[in-house]
């Protein structure tokens, strides 16, 4: 039995796309994020940093219950528990443990700090806004250009760094970037949000 502590965010819709991917049963707890529910002791007591997504997995082999956070470990855990989300050849493979750490090391952060000082800073600071909007830029043309050449982000077959990313492409414009400049990128957001797993995900948090 799995518990997934999330949200309806670029970070927390990751998770349950993953698990509707896989086929595994979940039960899915939605962390109220304006309450600051995530900074109150039963969920600190379970993840000290007080962030969403939070996965606790009842059916380890030991028998004792695995907290798990952060998005990009929790992805490669399913992966590699229940077999799927990771191609089985080297290369691919490997390819999409690079993107998976892209997305964790530099499309979050700075899609992320781009829409904070964009959208929520108490004044414009320009040369904030600049840096992490042009990053975020320099970032998607990557991604563009390696999708015009792969249908994935691993190649030819469809992972765990797919998810990952497209969380945050989805709400490209959160960031500040206009992804109908991005037409690979564009067409792929698109083929992945009509997955009937990633409509089922999204779906959990409507209810």
């Amino acid at each position: 039995m799995i518990e997934l502590y999330s949200a309806n965010t670029p970070n927390g819709i990751k998770v349950p796309i993953a698990l509707e991917e896989l086929g595994v049963e979940y039960r899915l707890i939605t962390v109220n994020l304006a309450a600051d529910e995530q900074k109150q002791p039963a969920f600190l007591s379970l993840n000290p940093n007080g962030r969403i997504p939070l996965l606790v997995d009842f059916s380890t082999p030991d028998g004792v219950p695995l907290n798990l956070a952060e998005s990009g470990a929790i992805l490669l855990y399913l992966a590699q528990t229940y077999g799927g989300l990771l191609p089985d050849d080297f290369r691919p493979r490997q390819r999409a443990m690079e993107y998976l750490f892209l997305q964790v090391a530099s499309i979050g952060p700075m899609f992320g700090q781009a829409g904070w000082f964009l959208r929520s800073a108490a004044q414009p600071i320009p040369v904030a806004i600049d840096r992490f909007r042009n990053e975020s830029l320099r970032l998607t043309a990557l991604l563009e250009a390696r999708l015009q050449k792969h249908p994935w982000l691993a190649g030819d077959e469809y992972s765990l760094a797919d998810i990952m990313h497209f969380s945050w492409l989805r709400i490209a414009h959160y960031a500040g970037i206009d992804l109908a400049r991005f037409p690979a990128l564009s067409a792929w957001v698109a083929t992945i949000n009509a997955r009937p797993a990633v409509q089922r995900a999204l779906a959990r948090f409507q209810n």
